[in-house]
């Protein structure tokens, strides 16, 4: 894995992340927030392992990608996408456009995947982007894939402990 950092450091509020870019087939080119305001966050699961995600997202054949992954044993975070860019995350143009989308690495039906380190990289990594975008911390701005209209997901799943992560990214 590329261990440059990213384009966001531990100085703006965000947690320590690595820049592993994905292929410039699965996003579009973009100048947010002012050609689109970001208004929401998509929680995604994987269903698949961080590796195997991180290779979905560098092929370009794919046609997918988010702005973020986080890895369940110990939080690391990989930044696939710049928060300008638009991620093909949502499966809905309009929430691409409007969204930053955080992958997390496991499956819906496997709560053991949720880790402590997963959900608090994750919470400190949503609380920085909506101090950032000035999204109001709240269910309806942070939403999961399977809230967006149109979506065929069912992520996070069943599993995902709404309480506990918005209680995190508040905190």
């Amino acid at each position: 894995m590329d261990q440059t950092p990213g384009p966001l450091t531990e100085a703006t509020g965000y947690p320590p992340t690595h820049w592993i870019p994905a292929s410039s087939a699965n996003y579009t080119l973009s100048s947010r927030p002012s050609a689109h305001p970001i208004d929401f966050v998509v929680v995604h699961v994987t269903e698949e392992t961080f590796g195997d995600a991180m290779r979905i997202f560098r092929d370009p054949r794919a046609k997918v990608s988010a702005h973020y992954m986080v890895a369940s044993a110990d939080g690391y975070i990989g930044q696939f996408v710049r928060e300008k860019d638009i991620a093909w995350h949502a499966g809905n143009w309009d929430y691409n456009t409007r969204s930053i989308g955080i992958e997390h690495e496991g499956w819906i039906d496997s709560p053991e995947y949720f880790t402590d380190a997963l959900y608090r990289a994750s919470a400190r990594l949503t609380a920085a982007v909506c101090a950032r975008y000035g999204i109001p911390a709240t269910r309806e701005h942070i939403i999961g894939h399977s809230e967006v209209p149109g979506a065929t997901h069912t992520d996070p799943g069943p599993h995902w402990d709404w309480d506990r992560y918005l209680r995190l990214v508040r905190g």
